[in-house]
């Protein structure tokens, strides 16, 4: 395999054009992570008092909390199906609008049935912001970067986490639950504005769109550099081979099987333990405020670890530092079970944190780069949202583990079977260099940097 390409800025206004874009993607992907967390938050204050939305039992509780993972799940294939064809900006845009909509209405939910509905909306416009962030960081950010920018923005996911575990010990007695849901509200108010001003569309995907005059202008106004004679696609293959239905051919069918199956373990850990592990910790005897401190440590974990990692593949490659990060994800979750002493315990929910969460960050920058132009959306949209089922999963089984009675120590040791599965599903993804082709269409640029990277 090539070495990674050196990292290079073609001129400051290329540099500052790039950190807006990173930064405003982060942001977007922090109130992600605080919507997937918050619930967990105050899972505990909902299961006590049935005046809030209704009587909740663990098993009722766990689907709620599935709930907004099909939303997410419709969203991301929404946007894999429209992505690619509308562009990114307008993605973007439309699910920071969706998203905080939908929070501040799930805000404002009295019974049960109405609160899973708004969850369930909210999911899908979160859904299609992850679909879309990654795309966007692949072809905006230079080759030999992409995977610490991809990292630095999905980290965004449990830096969301220790937001809301945070703000739940700091505020909860003050706002209540209500008041933490419309927290997740503020993008819309705060982000949208300047994602209008300062997110530029894709020039690579405008010249994948033969809006060549349209990625020159960008290309001018914000230094991104960006080739504007690709080799031209047959009309066949500019109607037939764009998103999904590139995904379904060769050499990208086999891959996509595996990155999806790869996702699905990464997100169930991810749901399943943010979702349950204050509630597990609080049945082990610590009281509230001690079990949404391991939560803070287990997404805090996992944006440290997160960011080593990806610094470590862009110069050793994704595929071997996420199947490594899996394998580390099952000796933590093994250890939870050894009874250890306290501060080596927060040192294993660190470590698990960053082999779960930490590695569902790394996955996104490793499928980010493997796509070409014309199906990048529809690829992390595909792992994003067949991942989410994971994630539907991962809080209904600890729903059912909990509400039968079974043992915290039986939990974990599932959990720590499913990352050692996702580290195996992670080394059989194949090399984009050991694919029988390109894909027909796709361009010289973009193949090499997904070789160099992938």
């Amino acid at each position: 395999m090539s070495a990674p390409p050196t990292a290079s800025w073609s001129s400051p206004e290329h540099r500052r054009s790039v950190i807006w874009i990173v930064t405003l993607a982060t942001i977007a992907i922090v109130f992600d992570g605080y919507d997937l967390v918050v619930y967990g938050t105050v899972l505990p204050t909902l299961l006590d008092d049935p005046t809030q939305i209704g009587e909740l039992s663990p098993a009722t509780a766990g689907a709620l909390g599935s709930y907004a993972l099909v939303g997410v799940m419709i969203g991301a294939f929404i946007a894999g199906a429209l992505g690619d064809r509308l562009g990114r900006r307008t993605m973007m845009l439309a699910n920071i609008v969706w998203f905080s909509i939908g929070m501040a209405a799930t805000a404002l939910a009295h019974d049960l049935v109405t609160f899973g509905l708004l969850r369930c909306l909210t999911g899908i416009g979160i859904g299609g912001l992850v679909a879309t962030v990654g795309a966007m960081v692949a072809e905006f950010a230079p080759p030999a970067k992409r995977n610490l920018f991809n990292a630095i923005v999905y980290s965004g996911v449990p830096a969301g986490g220790v937001l809301a575990a945070v703000l739940a010990m700091l505020l909860a007695d003050h706002i209540g639950w209500r008041g933490l849901f419309l927290v997740g509200a503020l993008p819309i108010v705060t982000l949208l504005p300047l994602a209008v001003l300062r997110m530029p569309e894709s020039p690579q995907w405008l010249v994948a769109r033969d809006r060549t005059e349209d990625a020159r202008r960008i290309s001018v106004r914000t230094g991104i550099p960006v080739d504007l004679a690709p080799p031209s696609p047959t009309p066949t293959e500019r109607t037939e081979r764009i998103g999904f239905s590139a995904l379904a051919r060769r050499p990208l069918l086999a891959p996509t099987a595996l990155l999806g199956m790869t996702s699905f373990a990464g997100l169930l850990l991810t749901y399943g333990l943010n979702t349950w592990l204050p509630q597990i910790m609080k049945s082990s005897g610590f009281d509230t405020k001690g079990s949404l401190g391991f939560l803070l440590v287990l997404n805090g974990g996992a944006i440290v670890g997160g960011l080593i990692a990806a610094r470590l593949a862009d110069s050793r490659g994704p595929q071997r530092i996420v199947a490594t990060s899996f394998c580390l994800a099952t000796f933590a979750l093994i250890g939870l079970t050894l009874g250890l002493p306290l501060p080596i315990l927060l040192i294993a929910v660190a470590v698990a944190g960053t082999g779960t969460i930490g590695t569902q960050v790394l996955i996104y920058g490793y499928v980010s780069n493997y796509y070409p132009t014309r199906a990048r959306a529809a690829g992390v949209a595909w792992c994003a949202g067949f991942g989410r089922l994971g994630g539907i999963v991962g809080p209904m089984i600890g729903g059912m583990l909990i509400g039968a009675g079974v043992s915290a120590d039986s939990a974990f040791y599932l959990f720590a079977g499913i990352a050692l599965l996702g580290a195996a599903a992670t080394l059989l993804v194949p090399r984009r260099g050991s694919t029988p082709a390109p894909v027909a269409g796709d361009h010289r640029r973009d193949a090499g940097s997904a070789l160099a990277t992938g």
